[in-house]
């Protein structure tokens, strides 16, 4: 990557008038936004459905759109709505996504959409992702009919062990369900191709990312258990997680059954590779979430309470990364190689040729590594203030000791005209890293009311910016910043008339 900079922020936080950030009229203004502030990337989150605690990292399928991105405006221009159906209860607050009231009023509006529309229009979309679609359709077609319960929970154990009878039966009898589903993902994927082909036109290249477990609950282990650590009653032998640290005592237990690497291995990682390709269709570039996980991976026996009883266990490392490379060469990658890091995962990462990140906020911590600190930062990785796991800066300040926050304003040089987040941002765009990621909360200033997430821990993923925190004031003064690192061309002042 050339020198230069980009914003993260998901999808779901930007402004609108129906609960939660779309794929429309504000997406696009984002990308002009981006555009004029001398920006290249926008990095996104899992653009999957949501799952467990509404986290787009527990997402149901890997290759699916999430349909709460769709945007109900294009539909009223498709003739598919009407201004008036799509009035509901979205929330009060604009400032956090009501995932209640999602869940109450969305689907029952895009199903108003659904019986308007011809379905002849998505025959070839259907064929063309045929190899996920179907099943991911059927999949979630009687999660509904089985009001919503993980598949292993379904009433008709024919169904939970996908005797053929029982699946030729139910694609039958919930055709209409299926047909729906299939229409969600024709919307979604048509919308996005076309914010995707304007940031593209534009300039702007897209950050995703790609979990690197998938929940219990999901089409990939309902359709293919045998990719995983399974027993015969449907459950995991294995949960994934982090060991205890410094900064979770009981360590993390995320639940994900992990995989079983030796099948992944005997068939030259095929489902990886198909993950990854499609994946990378979707984005310009893509970040390996838990990269560590790929050298060795913690795992805690099924029934743990947290993840203490765990043990470390080998992954298949290079020979995945080989496959991943040959079979999506022009694919970039990024590695999210934060946690513990043992000398054999970085060796993995040197051996890789993949960027790696720092994170500046862990540097100003004395229990940290002063890799993240700007001064040890290679050329060949992506620098954030914070990543959605963070508080944002002025969070940061509000819980950090004092101690740090004076190593800080030492370390930055921060001073009160700039102000600190605007310092924090210095201090990460001037570093020699190629590549400067600042979440959007810290170039609004804004403190831990608008934190994304908190791992291991839930009721998060619900900040939205508002319309009115894109000026051209703070557009001005973001390009001042990336023009001062070199991190974008400089526009030639206008001279006065």
């Amino acid at each position: 990557m050339k020198r230069s900079c980009g914003i993260l922020m998901h999808i779901s936080s930007l402004p609108g008038k129906y609960g939660i950030g779309t794929m429309g009229k504000e997406a696009f203004a984002f990308v002009d936004f981006l555009k004029e502030s001398g920006q290249s990337y926008w990095q996104m989150l899992p653009l999957t459905p949501t799952g467990y605690s509404d986290s787009p990292y527990q997402s149901a399928c890997s290759f699916a759109g999430n349909p709460y991105l769709i945007d109900l405006d294009l539909l009223v221009e498709e003739g598919l709505l009407t201004e008036e159906e799509c009035d509901r209860d979205w929330g009060n607050d604009p400032k956090n996504v009501d995932f209640g009231k999602l869940w109450e009023n969305r689907y029952d509006v895009l199903r108003k959409a659904f019986e308007r529309f011809d379905r002849r229009k998505m025959l070839s979309f259907r064929e063309q992702n045929s190899d996920w679609l179907e099943e991911y359709a059927l999949f979630t077609a009687l999660k509904t009919h089985f009001d919503n319960r993980p598949w292993y929970e379904w009433d008709d154990e024919a169904i939970v062990s996908r005797e053929p009878i029982a699946i030729t039966y139910y694609r039958q009898m919930l055709v209409h369900d299926i047909d729906f589903q299939c229409f969600l993902q024709y919307e979604f994927s048509k919308q996005y191709d076309a914010l995707k082909s304007y940031a593209y036109a534009k300039g702007i290249s897209i950050i995703g990312d790609l979990p690197i477990y998938v929940p219990h609950d999901s089409v990939e282990v309902w359709t293919q258990p045998y990719l995983f650590c399974m027993n015969e009653q449907h459950r995991p032998r294995l949960l994934a997680g982090v060991p205890p640290d410094y900064f979770t005592e009981l360590g993390q237990l995320w639940g994900n059954p992990v995989y079983d690497w030796d099948v992944h291995r005997r068939d030259n990682f095929t489902w990886w590779c198909h993950r990854l390709e499609r994946t990378g269709a979707r984005f310009d570039v893509v970040r390996i979430d838990h990269f560590r996980g790929l050298e060795s991976f913690w795992a805690v026996p099924y029934g743990s309470e947290d993840a203490r009883p765990g043990k470390w266990y080998p992954s298949p490392g290079m020979d995945l990364i080989r496959a991943l490379k040959a079979h999506c060469p022009t694919v970039r990658l990024i590695a999210e190689d934060l946690g513990f890091l043992t000398p054999e995962v970085k060796k993995l990462l040197s051996d890789s040729g993949l960027p790696g990140m720092r994170v500046m906020q862990f540097g100003f911590d004395p229990m940290t590594d002063s890799r993240e600190l700007p001064h040890n930062y290679p050329v060949h990785c992506i620098a954030y203030t914070g990543t959605h796991d963070n508080s944002p800066i002025m969070g940061w300040v509000d819980d950090t000791t004092p101690e740090c926050i004076e190593f800080a304003v030492n370390y930055l040089g921060l001073n009160e005209r700039e102000g600190m987040p605007f310092g924090f941002i210095r201090g990460v765009l001037n570093s020699v890293a190629e590549l400067a990621i600042i979440p959007m909360q810290d170039y609004l200033g804004l403190g831990n009311e608008s934190r994304m997430n908190m791992p291991s821990s839930t009721g998060w993923w619900r900040y939205r910016a508002q319309k009115s925190d894109f000026t051209k004031e703070l557009c001005d003064r973001i390009r001042y910043y990336a023009e001062m690192s070199a991190r974008c061309e400089i526009r030639p002042k206008k001279k006065a008339k």
